[in-house]
């Protein structure tokens, strides 16, 4: 079955929160193909499962802070960040989180390379690197085995709105974005064509039977 992408551009994130969920709710009925929800975000802070991710929140001011039901700590969403929600049912001979979300670093890191971009894992942090600072971030949840949540890949976010936090738990200066690395990414919505194209070629490969 193939993916579906739709780029929502911008939208608040209890809008796109309310999409994930109805999708979610048609995706594990059936209903609809994999679905792949791009978009960007006004400013928000989210706060995942993690205990003591509501502590990692230094000075808010202003931004609101929603509770999700994704894993991992606190984090932020806005503007000059490509968000990827997948919504993907995970076939029985795939029954595997750690390397569904695997899968998803690997993608994000094929895309960054087309820009020149090196990105990399880091065993005990979930996410995408480069030169030992965090690009992407990802957390997601799971229902019936079918994935939400998702990704959020920074382009050239405004990274003040990360030092008013303590990123995924981390210290604020170990993010950085697209731009850092390159002098002219493309804008989010050409982003979001090729990381719909590069999510959809992993998925598609890695879901296979043979």
């Amino acid at each position: 079955m193939s993916v579906q992408t739709r780029w929502l551009g911008r939208v608040a994130y209890t809008d796109a929160h309310a999409l994930m969920k109805q999708t979610l709710a048609e995706r594990i009925a059936g209903d609809i193909p994999d679905t792949l929800l791009l978009c960007e975000h006004d400013p928000v802070y989210t706060l995942g499962r993690s205990r003591g991710a509501a502590g990692n929140v230094l000075d808010p001011r202003g931004v609101p802070i929603i509770n999700v039901e994704r894993g991992g700590d606190v984090t932020f969403h806005g503007p000059g960040q490509l968000i990827g929600y997948p919504i993907f049912g995970l076939p029985e001979h795939r029954h595997d989180l750690h390397g569904y979300l695997r899968g998803l670093e690997e993608s994000i890191i094929t895309l960054l390379s087309s820009h020149g971009i090196t990105g990399q894992r880091d065993d005990r942090n979930t996410g995408v690197w480069v030169e030992g600072r965090k690009i992407a971030a990802i957390g997601i949840a799971a229902r019936r085995w079918v994935t939400w949540h998702g990704f959020a890949l920074n382009r050239d976010v405004d990274l003040g709105y990360f030092q008013r936090i303590n990123p995924c738990g981390m210290d604020s200066t170990l993010v950085t974005r697209m731009v850092d690395h390159t002098s002219a990414p493309p804008p989010l919505s050409v982003l979001a064509e090729e990381a719909s194209k590069a999510i959809t070629d992993w998925w598609m490969t890695w879901t296979s039977p043979g």
